[in-house]
């Protein structure tokens, strides 16, 4: 079994569910989970996580995300994007905008933002995914959330074309911010084109497609593509459990302060043992006076 996490360009058409299937039959594996959601027109960076990395998963999501989105202004449609109804258009008034105010009103979503989550989205409502309600005819009401926008640039106009370079919080539609910025200017806007450049750590020009993972795989050569759940989780700082510490780092024990070589309080911590091995994620518990196990990865 594969063990670590791969980073794939996913290919528009694929949905995320089908290039985790596809990649079980690649590397004959059941034990494969991704990182985020992609839509099915969207393309680009889909972290995968294979064997024990699938303890990341939940552990990821929080991360940053940067993408390329082409925005239509003058079109208001159903989806948000240009694969549904067409509701309202304004061509004329979108050809004609200034584009320093096109520039102000992108950049003005900067920062964070009440965004209400579209109608066609998996999120549920009693149960039930909106997109469902949502081909059934009916619309219901939905609670804003709040997502960061960290930057947005513009990269392009070619009116009514606009490309945008857009990094957020997780949980964040950029279909929405499309249909957003069109109804600050009055003329509607929705998204044409939508690549995932960045998520976390991982990197486009980094990325492989199944067709690329099939070869490697193949020729024997694809753990040498694989990243390591140390190297992931590599930002955080490391604690050394004493000799006498081991055994209960190894049952997933919490330790105090005094069972450990240094000390580390603010956020997680790779914890290992006194010879080195890794045990998983570990996070100082004020009440308890002890390192917690947050993850294991023993």
């Amino acid at each position: 079994m594969y063990h670590g996490m791969i980073n794939v360009y996913k290919e528009p058409g694929y949905t995320s569910h089908d290039v985790v299937a596809r990649l079980r039959g690649i590397l004959k594996q059941k034990k494969i989970g991704h990182t985020g959601t992609l839509d099915p027109a969207a393309q680009g960076v889909l972290p995968v996580c294979l064997g024990t990395a699938t303890k990341l998963c939940d552990m990821l999501t929080d991360r940053s995300k940067t993408y390329q989105t082409v925005m239509l202004l003058g079109a208001v449609t159903d989806t948000q994007d240009t694969t549904g109804t067409i509701l309202n258009e304004n061509r004329g008034m979108a050809e004609t905008l200034d584009e320093e105010k096109i520039r102000n009103i992108a950049e003005g979503f900067v920062g964070p933002y009440s965004q209400i989550p579209p109608m066609y989205s998996a999120l549920k409502v009693d149960g039930k995914k909106l997109y469902e309600l949502a081909r059934e005819g009916k619309t219901v009401e939905r609670k804003p959330r709040t997502v960061y926008f960290r930057e947005i640039s513009i990269l392009e106009m070619k009116l009514p074309l606009v490309r945008i370079s857009v990094t957020c919080s997780k949980g964040t539609y950029i279909r929405t911010l499309c249909h957003d910025i069109g109804q600050k200017l009055g003329c509607g806007g929705c998204m044409e084109e939508l690549l995932r450049t960045r998520s976390g750590q991982f990197a486009l020009a980094d990325s492989l497609t199944l067709d690329q993972i099939q070869t490697l795989t193949d020729q024997g050569e694809i753990e040498k593509h694989l990243i390591g759940i140390e190297e992931i989780l590599g930002e955080h700082p490391v604690l050394f459990g004493r000799k006498m510490a081991d055994r209960l780092l190894k049952n997933g024990n919490p330790v105090t302060e005094a069972l450990t070589e240094g000390s580390y309080r603010d956020g997680w911590v790779r914890m290992y043992t006194s010879e080195g091995e890794f045990i998983g994620i570990y996070q100082w518990h004020q009440a308890s006076e002890t390192y917690r196990p947050v993850k294991m990865f023993l």
